[in-house]
């Protein structure tokens, strides 16, 4: 899956977190994608640049980042972004949320963080879909699963498949 398929399926935005203003990210629920520019080159860093998150450090080995990496993806991590509870939020509010937690801000989330050990990760691109709520969880696990398929596992940075 890569840049050129996502914004033929209606992905837009694709943007550099180090120049993504996120109130110009949409306020609805929907999916997004953040993926490595082409001549982005993996530097893990020993220390997360990641906020705590109930008291644990969410660094991970340099070895155990490089397992992960999926050399031939430009696709680094896919998330949804829901209503929430109170319905009052969506993409810009999760977007946010994990920009602040790549700033050592503490999280509401753990997922990401392996974004966190990146070098030079203010060069990474943010793109988003908006979809209805109840479509969120069927269209996250198919982009999970087609990323599966071609790749022989999640992206980088997702620790946990999507369940339909």
């Amino acid at each position: 899956m890569s840049m050129k398929e996502l914004k033929s399926d209606g992905f837009t935005g694709f943007r550099p977190i180090k120049t993504l203003e996120t109130n110009r990210v949409p306020n609805r629920q929907g999916l997004f994608a953040i993926l490595r520019p082409a001549d982005f080159t993996p530097k893990f860093l020993t220390k997360s640049t990641a906020g705590v998150f109930k008291k644990k450090d969410p660094s991970l080995s340099v070895a155990e980042l490089s397992e992960r990496w999926v050399d031939s993806a430009q696709i680094l991590y896919l998330g949804k972004a829901g209503p929430g509870s109170q319905g009052n939020r969506g993409l810009r509010i999760q977007l946010k949320e994990i920009i602040d937690f790549g700033a050592g801000k503490p999280p509401g989330h753990w997922d990401s963080r392996l974004l966190w050990q990146l070098g030079g990760v203010g060069k990474l691109m943010i793109a988003w879909k908006e979809l209805p709520a109840q479509e969120l969880n069927a269209a996250l696990s198919e982009y999970q699963a087609r990323f599966i398929e071609e790749h022989g596992q999640l992206p980088y940075a997702n620790l946990v498949q999507s369940r339909r």
